[in-house]
């Protein structure tokens, strides 16, 4: 089960996400470093019994739940379709993947917190564009998502996150993560690093806990 709401948030704690394609795969994905999982938004029927991430197309028509709400939806959207995408006023907090070239990754996300969106940051983006981009976010009160290909990436992030919220070099934190400091984490700087990033969605959630629990980075 993820951390009661009333628990500081280790810097592991409902972490790790990951998209299934089904209901019934989601339902059953549990673990306290395990965030709620994300299904696309046609998988979903009636009341859920727990709590998901929901994936809309930004070409469809937000849904309406009725009694029941996702923890939040996300989206991914192009250029062309992120004016139309700060427009939504969504019944559930909204992530965004803005799928748009380095240099205008910091615009985005700066236009997305100040519409009350939280950006999402996808794998594979330069030191550059994550650096401008974790500058606007830790001044920003919305935190942002972040997609990785694996463990390597994770660590990265979080050293990335707690550079930028220290006034550390991000580019260095990013490609050489200090993972002793990340040990070394009172549980408030802990829980600030994760009021900025709040969950990494990647494709093997065992295999990144299992690596993650090599490293010694216990959620405490």
């Amino acid at each position: 089960m993820p951390p009661s709401r009333d628990e500081p948030r280790g810097l592991l704690d409902a972490l790790l996400t990951h998209r299934h394609d089904s209901l019934t795969d989601a339902l059953a994905a549990t673990g306290r470093t395990l965030a709620p999982p994300i299904v696309p938004a046609a998988a979903v029927t009636g009341s859920p019994t727990r709590e998901l991430v929901v994936e809309l197309d930004a070409s469809a028509e937000l849904p309406s739940p009725a009694g029941w709400r996702p923890v939040r939806y996300q989206v991914d959207c192009t250029a062309e379709d992120l004016e139309d995408v700060l427009a939504i006023t969504a019944p559930a907090p909204l992530v965004v993947y803005p799928h748009v070239p380095d240099a205008a990754l910091a615009d985005a996300a700066r236009a997305l917190t100040e519409a009350g969106h939280i950006p999402g940051l996808t794998a594979g983006r330069g030191g550059d564009a994550v650096a401008d981009f974790l500058s606007v976010l830790a001044h920003a009160d919305t935190g942002y998502a972040a997609r990785a290909t694996g463990t390597d990436d994770v660590v990265a992030l979080l050293s990335a996150t707690v550079a930028a919220l220290s006034g550390f070099d991000v580019r260095e934190a990013l490609g050489t993560p200090d993972v002793a400091r990340l040990r070394r984490l009172v549980p408030e700087a802990a829980a600030a690093v994760r009021e900025i990033l709040l969950v990494v969605e990647v494709d093997d959630t065992d295999a990144v806990v299992r690596e993650l629990e090599a490293l010694d980075l216990t959620t405490g």
